[in-house]
């Protein structure tokens, strides 16, 4: 098989640019993805995140090493490994991110990737319930819709958001850096998700000139020299040979794109020849750089069991939930995993928001590890600082393709990170006092009272913690000759293979990040179809 350009990976990234540079029907693309077709009942099924989340088949489990911010446990990060990767396992919460984060990008690389050309990239490929706007679009192709149901207690914590002196925003996502609560909008339509496969995929893959290929894991870039010829793929325990007459494009995402890096000889040299990985080019940082949202699960328990959904998601009242979202397409299965977001400043004197929490009328029971809820009513917070700098690492410890690298997240590494993850604990709690939502609530149950001091704050996101879902820069872009890629996403030291998914980011953006990998995405688009050369595939 051969083709003008090859995507590694269906995920955000993936299928954006399968949509985009099969739109010349002159050019052949091929998308490959490791894992299954989504056809899972549960992923377009939004309140079905919790059971595709269970299903090892549709998953790359990555384990870190044990560290002290991980109370020297080993923590899971996982990634889809389905059409849509991650888009069609995650919390659907659609944020964008501010303009500074993508300037601060552009900084550190090149204009392209300013928000003058991000916002554009967002706006053509929004199709917003909200409608158009200066920041939003409403004709492309990924549908995005706000809230259908709102609660008592959900208006409550709106309210105290308020009261807190935070703006009560009608879409959360308008770049102006205030300190905010809202509703947030979320990837679902219709009561569907509207994954990057349904968003993307589903129109491309009518075109003649794209060709999606299921259930073959990229093992490694072949090169001729130093220049990428195609790439060898496993597919029921064979391999496969898939020619590539213009480029290979990787977007893997943070976890993967290194690894296929390192198993084509780019890499640490050392690190390589320990696995008799041939050498094709040294560049130690392939790998390094990884950043994380690392953020701590806060919980209440409330005073009134029909405050909190955790009855609903049980029992009788389950199935009624279930009936009523395949009889309607709404109700409380056709929620996001979060549909309240916050974004507000740990200390005084910051120009924007540097922590966000996301917020929901239910709570989990950690004993089960979050597969079920508390039998009492509760409700629960994700909280994290917005733009850590900490920086981990992700290798591969063999040459098995099969097998997801491991990884050190280095979590809270300096005392701006500590910092801002103690002070955004004292503003949850904070907010939890004001009315009205202060005389819903009986008491703080996660971290808890025991956990009051410096120390103790940081001690409970090592033993309660959570990732974001959210990691970056382990292929970090920059104009430094030391980056992985440089701006126009060339991997340096060979030719014909680029990079675009979450590894190139070199800062981490302020919130989650399916949204700005769409974005960036979208524009990397631009970049690659104006380098494309004349003569396409035979």
């Amino acid at each position: 098989m051969r083709f003008d350009y090859i995507i590694c990976g269906a995920g955000a990234a993936g299928c954006v640019l399968a949509y985009r540079l099969s739109e010349d029907p002159a050019i052949r693309v091929a998308l490959i993805e490791a894992g299954p077709r989504d056809r899972h009942p549960f992923i377009s099924m939004p309140k079905g995140l919790a059971k595709v989340m269970q299903d090892p088949k549709h998953l790359w489990v990555h384990m870190s090493e044990p560290e002290d911010s991980t109370a020297g446990q080993s923590e899971a990060w996982v990634r889809g490994r389905v059409l849509g990767g991650s888009s069609s396992v995650n919390g659907m919460m659609y944020v964008r991110g501010q303009p500074a984060d993508f300037d601060a990008i552009a900084e550190k690389s090149s204009d392209d990737w300013g928000w003058t050309h991000i916002g554009a990239a967002y706006r053509a490929l929004e199709n917003h319930e909200l409608g158009a706007g200066e920041t939003r679009g409403d004709a492309g192709p990924l549908k995005i819709s706000m809230p259908t149901q709102q609660l008592p207690i959900s208006n409550a914590q709106v309210a105290a958001g308020e009261a807190m002196g935070w703006a009560n925003k009608v879409d959360v996502n308008a770049p102006d850096d205030q300190v905010a609560i809202g509703y947030a909008p979320r990837t679902i339509f219709k009561g569907k998700r509207q994954s990057a496969a349904q968003a993307f995929l589903r129109p491309a893959e009518k075109r003649a000139n794209l060709t999606v290929l299921t259930d073959r894991t990229v093992d490694r870039i072949l090169f001729a020299g130093k220049r990428a010829v195609g790439v060898a793929v496993l597919h029921g325990g064979k391999r496969e040979r898939i020619e590539a007459a213009h480029e290979v494009i990787l977007c893997g995402g943070a976890m993967a794109s290194p690894a296929i890096l390192e198993r084509s000889g780019i890499g640490d040299e050392g690190r390589l020849a320990a696995l008799d990985i041939p050498l094709v080019h040294h560049n130690a940082e392939v790998g390094e750089g990884l950043i994380e949202h690392r953020g701590i699960i806060m919980q209440w328990k409330l005073t009134k069991a029909a405050l909190s959904q955790n009855r609903v998601f049980g029992g009788w009242r389950l199935l009624l939930a279930t009936l009523r979202y395949y009889l309607t397409g709404d109700g409380p299965m056709s929620a996001a995993a979060y549909e309240i977001g916050g974004w507000f400043k740990t200390r005084p004197g910051l120009n924007r928001p540097d922590a966000q929490m996301l917020i929901a009328p239910f709570s989990f029971d950690m004993a089960t590890q979050r597969t079920q809820l508390e039998k009492h009513p509760g409700m629960n917070a994700v909280v994290y600082p917005l733009r850590p700098t900490s920086r981990g690492s992700i290798h591969i410890a063999t040459r098995d393709p099969d097998v997801a690298a491991s990884f050190k997240p280095n979590y809270r590494a300096n005392d701006e990170d500590r910092a801002a993850m103690i002070g955004a604990v004292h503003v949850m709690r904070d907010y939890a006092k004001q009315a009205p939502l202060a005389s819903m609530i009986a008491g703080e149950t996660l971290p808890g009272p025991a956990f009051d001091s410096d120390s103790e704050i940081l001690a409970a996101y090592d033993r309660f913690g959570t990732c974001g879902y959210h990691a970056v820069g382990s292929c970090r872009m920059g104009k430094d000759a030391a980056s992985v890629v440089d701006p126009a996403l060339k991997v340096r030291g060979v030719e014909r293979v680029r990079v675009i998914d979450t590894s190139i980011m070199p800062v981490i953006p302020s919130g989650n990040t399916n949204g700005p990998t769409m974005a960036m995405a979208w524009r990397a688009a631009d970049i690659i179809l104006r380098d494309a050369p004349n003569e396409k595939a035979g």
